[in-house]
């Protein structure tokens, strides 16, 4: 881990450290508690998203019949992984995980491990570069592109900055994919802010204090155009298919949209 630099937050550890785990560093415990101080229930947030991916997760496997998953933006190992999902349901369910953290990637190697039927498989590569995933020799070796695939962008677009600057790469990855594909996307938000927390919000963007770059609903649905919504559409993370028994927190508790939506 070479170009592992400690002293700069990174996404993946922060994510981490809300998430309650123990790979993260000085650097990153700051960030967060920089951003929670600011924004209380960031926190809460952060295990809506993770919940929301294992629900997802669940779905394509059991009632969509996906077998593949290409996770970009994998986030440190946690409980209930992708694969580890997927292969409850479906034991020879295959996965690509990618990030570009090289922390995540050796983590990933030593703890990720895919059931004897499936396959799990990692590339250390950058979601701004699409290209480059799609055609790393690993995903062509561990995916079928010609049968559907699982595309899961959890709380990674979001890194991704400029108004507008998503849709293209997330058109790219799509347009790669086969009928019958789905797209599984989260994203942060500040439309359930105050006026006045979304002044200081765009104050830590400008100052260069936050790397999470929020987009609103609308700009958010543009990601799935031409593709067919899954029931109920573009909601906050905690209202997707919940579990039943499942007490649902205001909006402005979670500021995360999600969606999934299938490929005609």
């Amino acid at each position: 881990m070479d170009d592992l630099d400690t002293t700069v937050a990174h996404p993946a550890r922060r994510y981490n450290y809300w998430l309650g785990g123990k790979d993260h560093f000085a650097a990153d415990r700051e960030s967060g508690d920089q951003l929670e101080a600011l924004f209380p229930k960031v926190r809460l947030g952060a295990l809506a998203n993770r919940a929301f991916l294992q629900r997802a997760t669940r779905f394509l496997a059991a009632e969509a019949g996906i077998r593949q998953f290409l996770d970009i933006g994998t986030g440190l190992p946690t409980a209930d992984n992708t694969h580890e999902v997927a292969q409850s349901v479906a034991p020879e369910s295959r996965v690509v995980y990618v990030d570009n953290d090289p922390m995540v990637m050796v983590h990933a190697r030593a703890l990720l491990t895919s059931s004897p039927e499936g396959r799990t498989a990692y590339i250390e590569a950058d979601l701004n570069d699409p290209a480059s995933i799609l055609r790393h020799p690993t995903v062509a070796d561990t995916l079928d592109m010609s049968q559907p695939v699982g595309l899961m962008l959890i709380a990674v677009l979001h890194f991704i900055r400029g108004h507008g600057a998503a849709a293209p790469i997330v058109r790219r990855l799509v347009g790669a994919l086969p009928s019958g594909s789905y797209l599984v996307a989260t994203h942060a938000t500040s439309d359930f802010g105050t006026p006045e927390q979304q002044r200081l919000y765009q104050q830590l963007l400008d100052e260069g204090k936050s790397d999470v770059w929020t987009r609103s609903r609308d700009e958010f649905a543009t990601l799935f155009e031409g593709l067919e919504l899954v029931e109920p559409g573009i909601v906050p993370a905690s209202e997707w298919r919940p579990e039943p028994g499942t007490v649902i927190p205001e909006r402005s508790d979670i500021n995360i949209w999600v969606a999934a939506a299938r490929k005609p």
